[in-house]
């Protein structure tokens, strides 16, 4: 470690400094050296910080200065597999490059993102494809096999992230046979594994880092003791995420997986095929006919209310059946391979969590308890989901801030959280009682850019409440005039599917190209609007982050309603609950500030350049007619604000120069000026 960290880093960021010597496009920022100078100081004592740095203050590179000139074991974790790649194949070189350092470094992804040879000879076996495409897209795959070095599916662009070949030729912790495997010396993920462990610095993303933590085994269990230095960004996901790894879960889809697992691998057992067939067959049909029971059941809802009706109970009782009986035959197969040993392994968790899901296994009622005494269980919460060919049942804990609390503090490490959107109002309590954080050293660098000269914010006049009938069609009305005069060039984010595929079907055959979530894959989708110039994007709550377009392809983004958490989330309303039942105010500790970090998130889609320009478009009348809309507008960068179409009329004229913006009109509403409050 060099003592001179934090001056080594500012110098580096500095002018005429390392990288602004090596990068054509790099310009030094006052708001990067701040932040850059408070975790090079956070590295070189062990300590943690807590950062919000706003869009355009340039964190990668705050972040990856220091790490690197630290020589420090670091893991970084970012949100996503794509800003993983970014990170690790653009942005990491670069700045090693620059500072002339030549410390080792390693991309890791959860094993399902790696092929497994074992489980694509098993596959080449399988008669049965639902498509030629996809006996076409296998036949890719077996090509791409043979030529790859890391056994990255990222590297086969092509093939979407659902498609159902993935499962057929990548591994899970449950089917992987570990050392067992006549593969194991080539495996891909042993390989990455084994480049991770003797790197530096190890790329991961959330899920990752996450499965790690709760001992789940994706991938580097062995990493995460040897670490000096975690750099997570992207941090405001991690509490969401973090619930779904202490927790856990089952689904249809994996025991379909196993009943056909299992004949793959019986056929080299003699005998074992005609053995399974009956119990493959019973398990089966108990999944098709519990998820036809489970058809009159909300999209999402507590366990209690599933197993309420009949039917749905029995078919779960016969899933578990089922089960049992194919774990029995297995019983007597299982040392025959080690394919059908793992099966075997994986029917009797399955067995487990069912049991453990249902509350097989819970201790009688004791009447006799003090009335609040609590069961140690009752921080989760047990809930399903549907989707249109299965279901997924989960076991979710409420509270994830004592586990990342207990972890981070095994490891003896520097921690630094990072993202754009952590405050709320200004402070940070909301994600440091998420994240298990007692005290943290803070830092808000707020976004370098112009806003009042680069963006405008209108709140339009006239719209009805969001619950009202007509709100649909009054924002449609509200919003041609505006993409009128900015050509298009709009992302219109909306609060849910029915909301948007209203406003795809007012707005098709208009003058712009027309985007909608859902009807192609996402990059696909997003590379189209960048490529049309013109275009209007259209998208739900999944596209408040990864939306990336600079330039002048994207000058509006449009909000319809404040993103309050929906009310059919059985966590989310179990966590209100609780906070109801501890005293405290569901809405201002939970759903307020939830929905302030959203709204900021879909409002740094905007501006993402020093040199981009646009108008954010807030259509929930809630803002200002009522005491929190205060909160939410606080929380959002500088913009002027107006009420008037003709403000946003001009901004978007030609004769608009950026040197003098346009003087709005008398209702404007400036950062500050107080409200009409109801």
């Amino acid at each position: 470690m060099k003592p001179d960290l934090v001056h080594a880093s500012r110098e580096a960021l500095s002018q005429g400094g390392a990288l602004a010597s090596h990068l054509d496009a790099f310009v030094p920022r006052p708001a990067q050296l701040c932040l850059t100078e408070a975790i090079a100081e956070t590295l070189q004592q062990r300590d943690l910080l807590l950062a919000e740095a706003g869009t355009g203050t340039g964190k990668t590179y705050a972040y990856l200065v220091p790490v690197l000139l630290s020589g420090m074991k670091t893991i970084i974790s970012t949100g996503t597999r794509a800003l993983q790649d970014q990170l690790y194949h653009r942005d990491l070189p670069r700045v090693r490059q620059a500072l002339g350092v030549g410390h080792r470094s390693a991309l890791l992804k959860g094993r399902a993102n790696y092929l497994c040879r074992y489980r694509l000879q098993q596959a080449r076996g399988e008669p049965r494809f639902s498509t030629p495409q996809q006996a076409a897209e296998f036949q890719r795959i077996l090509a791409w096999s043979g030529r790859t070095r890391h056994g990255d599916m990222a590297e086969l662009d092509a093939l979407a992230d659902d498609s159902p070949l993935l499962p057929m030729v990548t591994s899970t912790v449950d089917n992987c046979l570990g050392p067992d495997c006549a593969y194991y010396d080539d495996c891909f993920v042993v390989q990455a594994r084994q480049r991770a462990q003797a790197a530096d610095v190890v790329v991961v993303n959330h899920h990752l880092l996450l499965a790690d933590l709760a001992l789940k085994q994706e991938g580097f269990g062995e990493l995460l003791p040897g670490a000096e230095a975690f750099v997570i960004d992207e941090a405001h996901q991690l509490p969401e995420l973090a619930a779904q790894f202490f927790g856990e879960g089952f689904g249809m889809r994996p025991w379909q997986e196993l009943a056909r697992d299992c004949l793959l691998e019986a056929r080299s057992v003699a005998g074992a095929q005609a053995a399974l067939q009956a119990p493959v067959s019973a398990l089966e049909h108990a999944l098709i006919d519990l998820r036809t029971a489970m058809d009159g059941l909300p999209q999402r809802g507590t366990q209690w209310r599933a197993l309420a009706v009949p039917q749905v109970r029995d078919g779960f009782d016969a899933a578990m059946s089922a089960l049992h009986a194919l774990l029995h035959v297995l019983d007597s197969l299982r040392e025959a391979s080690s394919g059908l040993d793992a099966c075997h392994a994986r029917a009797r968790e399955a067995v487990s969590r069912l049991g453990r899901w249902l509350g097989d296994d819970a201790p009688l009622p004791d009447f006799d308890a003090e009335p609040d005494a609590v069961p140690a269980d009752a921080g989760d919460v047990l809930w399903y989901e549907l989707t249109p060919r299965g279901f997924r049942c989960q076991r979710t804990p409420m509270d994830v801030s004592g586990p990342l609390r207990e972890h981070r503090q095994r490891t003896m490490a520097a921690w630094i959280f990072t993202s754009a959107t952590l405050t709320v109002g200004g402070g940070f309590e909301h994600v440091t009682q998420r994240l298990g954080l007692d005290d943290p050293r803070t830092l808000v660098q707020p976004s370098p850019f112009d806003w009042p000269t680069q963006a405008l914010c209108y709140l339009p006049e006239g719209l009805p409440d969001p619950a009202a009938r007509g709100f649909g069609t009054a924002l449609i009305v509200t919003l041609r005039p505006v993409l009128e005069a900015s050509h298009g060039r709009a992302f219109l984010l909306f609060a849910s599917h029915r909301a948007l595929r209203e406003a795809a079907e007012a707005l098709r055959g208009g003058p712009w190209p027309l985007f909608v979530q859902g009807e192609a894959p996402r990059a696909t989708l997003l590379q189209r609007f960048r490529e049309s110039g013109n275009g209007v994007l259209l998208g739900s709550a999944s596209f408040r982050e990864g939306v990336d377009v600079v330039g002048d392809a994207l000058s509006v983004v449009v909000i319809d309603k404040l993103p309050f958490a929906a009310p059919d989330d059985p966590v989310f309303e179990a966590r209100l609950d609780a906070i109801r039942t501890q005293g405290g105010n569901p809405f201002r500790d939970e759903q307020l500030p939830q929905a302030v970090i959203a709204l900021k998130q879909g409002v740094g889609r905007l501006i993402r350049s020093e040199t981009d320009r646009g108008v954010l478009v807030l259509c929930d009348p809630r803002l200002l007619n009522r005491g929190y809309g205060r909160i939410f507008l606080d929380s959002l960068p500088p913009f002027r604000r107006t009420r008037a179409l003709a403000d946003v009329q001009a901004f978007f004229a030609p004769q608009w120069t950026p040197a003098a913006p346009a003087p709005l009109h008398e209702d404007v509403l400036p950062p500050g000026t107080p409200l009409s409050l109801f």
